[in-house]
């Protein structure tokens, strides 16, 4: 008989600071309880996204800075020497200084160390075009501030203006990059 008897479910009265309360039914807790896991699912949803977003972030951070340091190094590497390069280039201008000397008496003191000066500049100039440093070509070729520094500017009947019309130094490329501007005299 104690089976056919219903089972209802009854609220308890709960007393809460003197104030009486009804316990919420089962259904309710269960709706209660579901609507914090929602909330609480879809807060830990939006912090995964978050933290992904940030993930990625720093992901493609780093490897923006993995590509920029080897970038860096790369050309360190590239203009390896330039210091040296630099520090030699003054010594190939007075080799070809004294080579402008030549006499045509090949025979006295003189003569003889100017051939030398001749070999030791074409061995020194052969060594640096090795290494890709070369002499600008820009005679009788339009100004440029960017490889050329003006230093005097004459003017010449039947040149045009700003063409160099004399190299006083000259500038030299280490690969693809200016170590020396050329210093020249351009037309008016």
């Amino acid at each position: 008989m104690k089976e056919d008897i219903k089972k209802e479910e009854v609220t308890t009265p709960v007393e809460e600071k003197g104030v009486v309360k009804e316990e919420p039914k089962k259904e309710e807790k269960k709706s209660i309880f579901k609507k914090k896991n929602d909330e609480e699912l879809t807060k830990l949803k939006n912090e995964n996204t978050e933290l992904k977003d940030k993930y990625l972030r720093v992901n493609a951070e780093m490897q923006n800075m993995r590509r920029r340091m080897e970038e860096e190094k790369a050309n360190l590497l590239k203009y390896e020497g330039e210091d040296l390069i630099e520090s030699l280039l003054p010594t190939l201008d007075n080799f070809e200084r004294a080579i402008m000397m030549d006499d045509a008496n090949l025979e006295d003191e003189v003569s003889k160390f100017l051939t030398g000066f001749k070999m030791i500049y074409g061995n020194l100039s052969n060594t640096l075009q090795k290494f890709e440093i070369v002499p600008m070509d820009i005679l009788n070729k339009p100004f440029d501030p960017n490889t050329m520094e003006a230093i005097l500017v004459e003017e010449v009947e039947g040149i045009e203006p700003n063409i160099v019309i004399d190299v006083l130094q000259k500038g030299y490329t280490y690969k693809d990059k200016v170590i020396r501007h050329a210093m020249v005299k351009v037309s008016k």
